[in-house]
């Protein structure tokens, strides 16, 4: 492993881009949108100085981690040397399905195909290949500079050799990979969702507001987040895409999302990436201010 692409200059892509660089990997960033690599360009910057700033790397090797990234909207000449390609584009099976199929027309027959996708099947992701035995999930967590976790997502047709790979990949990340089959949200988002989706039930049942429900998981549990506040995080609109999966697949009441998040998502309020979800992110993002009110 020594050439990595990855697809999607969002919030994950570009975490998952920074991970590769910092450990010696030649990454391609690649988006179809030039702001958005703009903006990951200069969010992996701004990272790597600050955990240099923190003593937690030199100067050396921020400068190494950036000479290793490309930011690219022409990513053809990167395919055909990667040795493994993972898309983080948006939580939409169309959008993958393009991606993928991409992959198996650009890229050596030898490179493993990996998806950070939080919910949608491998199984039907392997489908839109040439090489299913290469299909893998590779599901990080957001900040991936800090997060210690990478679900390794088996597909029926997943090699034990691409297991063992991405794996080993994982500890050279260092990060810790954890196998799971193939099943709708996997193991984090089959946990978590429906907890973010009962805390939403919560309030719209007027049991208590957001900060007295985010303030009961986090003094009484241990939580660092509340379920709300880390649903902004992860992004309303992530939550209601996997929450669909989850409901379409599995038939649960508990997972099928509730119309505050519905209507949230409707109205554009996103969460921290657009500024506003169950908390207002405009002025000190770090100490936001309750956005929701309780229905009287």
């Amino acid at each position: 492993m020594k050439n990595i692409v990855v697809v999607g200059a969002g919030t994950m892509g570009n975490g998952i881009a920074h991970v590769f660089a910092q450990q010696g990997f030649n990454v391609a960033l690649t988006d179809q949108n030039k702001q958005q690599l703009d903006r990951a360009a200069a969010t992996i910057k701004k990272n790597l100085e600050r955990l240099r700033d923190k003593e937690k790397i030199d100067t050396n090797l921020l400068t190494a981690s950036l000479d290793r990234l490309v930011f690219t909207t022409e990513p053809a000449n990167y395919y055909k040397n990667a040795d493994l390609v993972l898309e983080a584009v948006s939580e939409n099976l169309q959008v993958k399905k393009i991606v993928f199929e991409q992959f198996s027309k650009l890229t050596p027959t030898t490179c493993l195909l990996a998806s950070n996708t939080s919910s949608i099947s491998i199984n039907i992701l392997a489908n839109f290949t040439d090489r299913q035995d290469k299909v893998v999930g590779m599901h990080f967590f957001n900040p991936v500079p800090i997060m210690p976790l990478v679900e390794i997502i088996k597909g029926d047709a997943t090699s034990e050799e691409t297991l063992t790979t991405i794996k080993a990949l994982a500890t050279q990340l260092g990060k810790t990979g954890i196998l799971a089959n193939d099943a709708p949200g996997f193991v984090a988002n089959r946990v978590l969702l429906p907890m973010i989706n009962e805390a939403i039930r919560t309030l719209g049942e007027n049991v208590s507001d957001v900060a007295g429900i985010d303030a009961v998981m986090k003094l009484g549990m241990g939580h660092p987040m509340g379920p709300l506040q880390l649903a902004d995080f992860i992004g309303l609109d992530v939550c209601l895409s996997i929450l669909e999966v989850l409901y379409d697949g599995l038939k649960k009441p508990h997972y099928q999302p509730h119309p505050i998040l519905i209507e949230m998502v409707q109205a554009g309020h996103l969460g921290v990436k657009s500024g506003r979800g169950f908390y207002a992110y405009t002025n000190d993002p770090k100490n936001p201010e309750v956005a929701y009110k309780n229905h009287p």
